[in-house]
């Protein structure tokens, strides 16, 4: 399934906030973020996409928010900079390995961080697991949740640098926020991610639904996000490993929530 078309860059208005979704590389999601404080990017995957979606809205960038240290999270950064002269904000515990990839953050974020005015304000979370460092940009006048690698729609960000239960405590500490939360994660990994959650529940009648909407979304050549964080506890399985009827499921009655995930995540790896 393709992404969605370049020229079209949907967007979403919460609360004050316009949001538009930028399609780059061959699954990442980059965001354009308009509020009162101006125009901020959370993530640069590539800079043409998101040039375009700027130039389409005549928007000017102010800022560039990193939320770990992937390529494919900042491999835009440098030549977005060039253009706009605007800071670079990204994880402190990651600053390191954010230079390894060629770009110096210009302000060191940690979590617990608040930043901007009215609907753009925003917190900075930690959500380690994908990588140790991981940050996500929470703004709650929305409520908009920016989870790039860590909560995935429907799933969530493979294990390269945390451990199982590291991931697990991040899962916790999501789904605690606001069920009006809306979910912009960091690719287009939905289909699949639904695909998984079937797989495990194929009885699942709340499942079957959303496999149905989202194939409908994707055939449409549109986003699955943002979701809404209600339909992600509802229906994505690293969110339910505490679930008792998904536990009976699995054989897992009277496990550890943190062990249920990691069984979960292990299967994800080799589905």
């Amino acid at each position: 399934m393709t992404m969605p078309d370049q020229t079209s860059f949907p967007s979403t208005v919460a609360n004050g906030l316009e949001i538009v979704t930028v399609p780059c590389l061959a699954d990442n999601y980059a965001y354009l973020v308009k509020g009162p404080d101006g125009v901020a990017l959370i993530d640069a995957p590539e800079a043409e996409p998101i040039l375009t979606a700027l130039e389409a809205r005549d928007w000017s960038l102010g800022v560039i928010m990193i939320t770990h240290h992937h390529h494919d999270h900042v491999g835009g950064v440098a030549a977005l900079r060039e253009k706009f002269g605007c800071p670079v904000m990204g994880p402190k515990a990651e600053a390191d390995k954010i230079a390894a990839q060629g770009v110096t953050l210009d302000m060191e974020l940690e979590p617990g961080f608040e930043g901007g005015t009215g609907a753009g304000r925003c917190q900075v979370l930690a959500v380690p697991g994908h990588t140790l460092g991981h940050i996500a940009f929470y703004y709650p006048e929305a409520p908009a949740l920016f989870s790039a690698d860590s909560l995935m729609v429907m799933g969530c960000g493979r294990l390269f640098e945390g451990t199982p239960a590291m991931m697990w405590q991040t899962m916790t500490t999501l789904s605690a926020l606001p069920d009006e939360t809306l979910i912009y994660s960091g690719h287009e990994y939905t289909e699949s991610n639904a695909g998984f959650a079937l797989s495990l529940e194929p009885e699942n009648a709340a499942l079957q639904k959303r496999m149905d909407e989202i194939t409908k979304t994707r055939q449409n050549g549109q986003p699955t996000v943002p979701a809404l964080l209600s339909r992600e506890k509802q229906t994505n399985p690293f969110l339910r490993a505490g679930d008792p009827n998904l536990k009976k499921t699995l054989d897992l009655e009277g496990v550890e929530d943190a062990e249920v995930f990691a069984h979960i995540r292990a299967a994800k790896d080799k589905f």
